[in-house]
């Protein structure tokens, strides 16, 4: 082998050593056969909702989307869509490529309202309503988008201060739609270069990146998914990911280009579990695509509901935004189907890999039923279709076999930049081969069979219960505030955020209002640790290593107000059923505490939720879980739960 390596070295060479690729000629054949993934891709079918209007042709009366008792066929969908685009195009001056924001709650007002920016040529950018009103006010300035369009829950957030339109007042006007409106919708040249969509992702300078994809980029997406054939026309896809996630593109648009069928949820659905079971039962999903960590709490739902059959009904289940641990998939195997005589093929099982800059998913690994949790290493796979895959060690030189390196991705796949950030977008994209690639900044190793498998970040990126999270943002956040002098934010045993705070004139209340108020949810730091100096090492920097464990915050963040009232009986109740899902051994956590700031997360308040329904017996139709997300104090929850149990 030593041989093969040397022998293959130009001797008369005048490079550097590190320069010099040592990859042995097997292992430049496996780096090829990874990238062997060319498939040809219609050309007569270019933009997205050209897709979605083919699909309208071959099958219109067939089953578009869905929520609770309301649907729409294919072509009850695209008359609405088209109603819509029709009154956006008719009231405000938009042109061609032209950005326009939607805020909107889980409806099939966001299905119309995003087709409807499609249709007319402009970029589609989702925002999620429960971001705070400054923060989604400063990202609808960041686009500089003509309108944004809003229904009865949003409007009040950009009221005065921005051009909106409400979604359900256009589609209420019932207008017949004449050939002359159909002209002018379809003479809208709209070409597969131009840009589709917008979606943000957190950013390590403070300030969300806009990542911009073109339109070729999802259709050529959309036939790699279809060539894996993980989804099919036949399918129930059931859309669970917030429309701030990339994968919101894949469960809508993709899932109506295809020609599948939509299945929504409520407005915080995917947080009430029993709900969400009931739904994949109702409507027969076949396709559901979520998070390693809320598979998780799935799956200990169930066994503790002993509902072994409310899976049995997926053909295809997607994970993918953060680690699938060997332990989520024994778990998810005990309630999906298993091949048999009936059905020889059981419950596709698949971890994915992707990052918005490379549209969605760039990875895909087939978890067969033999895979040994017990011994096997999970992979996140091989390139899909019409993507490349290249791992460059420091020096940019292809890594070898088994050995780390940073992961960048070609392919028609590759992004179109960041918005109105040229400086980024020239850090991100790079040339190899005379191939444009996205620089993922992941570290990643091929073994001896082809299949990467994810090490690390290169940076101080990290996941959080399957969102992308730059701490850098969340730490300019906090330096915004004048009496703190420096900071620093670190991820702490998987699912939790710990700020270390350099001040001396402000507390972890303050703190954590001003998080609440700037970030998304998912950002804010669960536990602030203040300090009169953080520790620095022989550079002057931050040394993190040195920080104290968030262990020690604790006992503080757990102790009494003083001011607080002694707990009641029912507050009592609720106090033991919190520590029970906190697994916390504190005597007291104030009344006037916030779940989140002890510790809890979106995931445990699925489980807090599911506890009060069991204790208190009551169930989603008489109080929902929405109203103890936006009242998350031991106070608040006692008076939600005692009115429900005075009504029943």
């Amino acid at each position: 082998m030593l041989h093969q390596q040397f022998t293959s070295v130009d001797c008369t060479t005048n490079k550097p050593i590190y320069e010099l690729s040592l990859i042995l000629s097997n292992e430049q054949y496996l780096m090829q056969s990874l990238n062997n993934t060319q498939i040809s891709c219609r050309s007569s079918l270019t933009c997205i909702h050209h897709e979605f209007v083919y699909q309208v042709m071959k099958h219109p009366q067939k089953l578009a989307v869905e929520l609770d008792e309301q649907s729409l066929t294919y072509d009850e969908l695209l008359f609405y869509v088209q109603q819509l685009a029709l009154q956006i195009i008719n009231k405000y001056d938009i042109k061609l490529g032209d950005i326009i924001c939607q805020c909107v709650e889980r409806s099939l007002s966001m299905i119309i309202g995003s087709l409807s920016i499609e249709i007319i040529g402009s970029v589609y950018c989702p925002l999620s309503p429960e971001n705070p009103e400054e923060r989604l006010q400063n990202l609808v300035e960041q686009t500089q988008a003509r309108l944004i369009l809003v229904h009865s829950l949003t409007n009040r957030i950009f009221r005065n201060t921005f051009i909106t339109y409400d979604i359900d007042t256009a589609i209420n006007i019932n207008d017949k739609i004449t050939n002359g409106d159909l002209y002018q919708l379809s003479s809208i040249s709209i070409t597969p270069d131009d840009m589709s969509y917008i979606v943000f992702t957190s950013g390590s300078t403070g300030i969300p990146k806009a990542v911009q994809v073109r339109h070729r980029n999802l259709t050529v997406y959309m036939q790699s998914v279809a060539e894996m054939t993980t989804l099919k026309k036949s399918d129930n896809v059931i859309q669970m990911a917030s429309c701030s996630f990339d994968t919101h593109f894949q469960d809508t648009f993709v899932t109506l280009m295809s020609g599948a069928g939509l299945v929504m949820l409520h407005p915080h659905g995917n947080k009430d579990l029993t709900y969400l079971i009931h739904e994949l039962m109702d409507k027969d999903v076949t396709f559901l695509d979520a998070v390693p960590s809320y598979l998780d709490t799935l799956c200990q739902h169930l066994e503790i509901q002993n509902a072994k059959e409310c899976l049995k009904k997926l053909r295809t289940l997607c994970s993918g935004g953060d680690v699938l641990t060997n332990q989520i998939m024994s778990r998810l195997k005990k309630y999906v189907s298993i091949p048999s005589l009936s059905s020889p093929i059981g419950c596709q099982l698949w971890n994915v890999y992707g990052p918005a800059e490379v549209t969605i998913t760039t990875t895909y690994f087939q978890i067969g039923f033999n895979f040994d949790c017990d011994k096997q290493v999970m992979a996140i796979g091989k390139p899909l279709p019409n993507y490349h895959c290249a791992i460059m060690d420091e020096y940019f030189q292809f890594a070898p076999v088994n050995q780390e390196g940073e992961l960048f991705v070609g392919g028609a796949c590759v992004f179109a930049g960041y918005f109105g950030r040229n400086d980024l977008t020239a850090k991100a994209l790079v040339a190899i081969d005379g191939e444009l690639f996205y620089r993922t900044g992941d570290l990643i190793r091929m073994n001896h069979n082809g299949l990467l498998h994810y090490i690390s970040r290169k940076d101080f990126q990290v996941k959080l219960r399957g969102q992308r999270i730059e701490l850098g943002e969340i730490e300019r956040c906090l330096l915004n505030i004048t009496s703190i002098s420096a900071c620093v934010v670190m991820k702490w045993i998987d699912d939790y955020l710990v700020a270390y705070i350099q001040s001396s004139d402000i507390s972890e209340q303050e703190l954590c209002k001003h998080c609440q108020s700037h970030l998304p949810p998912h950002m804010v730091p669960s536990i602030f640790i203040i300090l009169e100096k953080l520790p620095l090492n022989q550079n002057g920097k931050i040394d993190r290593k040195q920080l104290p464990s968030p262990n020690f915050s604790l006992p503080t963040l757990l102790s009494p107000d003083k001011s607080d009232t002694p707990l009641n009986q029912f507050e009592e109740r609720i106090h033991t059923i919190w520590c029970q899902v906190l697994h916390s051994n504190q005597n007291h956590i104030s009344t006037t505490t916030s779940f989140f700031s002890v510790g809890g997360h979106s995931l445990l308040l699925i489980q807090l939720y599911h506890h009060y329904q069991s204790v208190f017996n009551f169930d989603a139709h008489s109080l929902s879980i929405a109203p103890f997300l936006q009242q998350p104090t031991i106070f608040q929850h006692s008076q939600l739960l005692q009115t429900v149990i005075m009504n029943n």
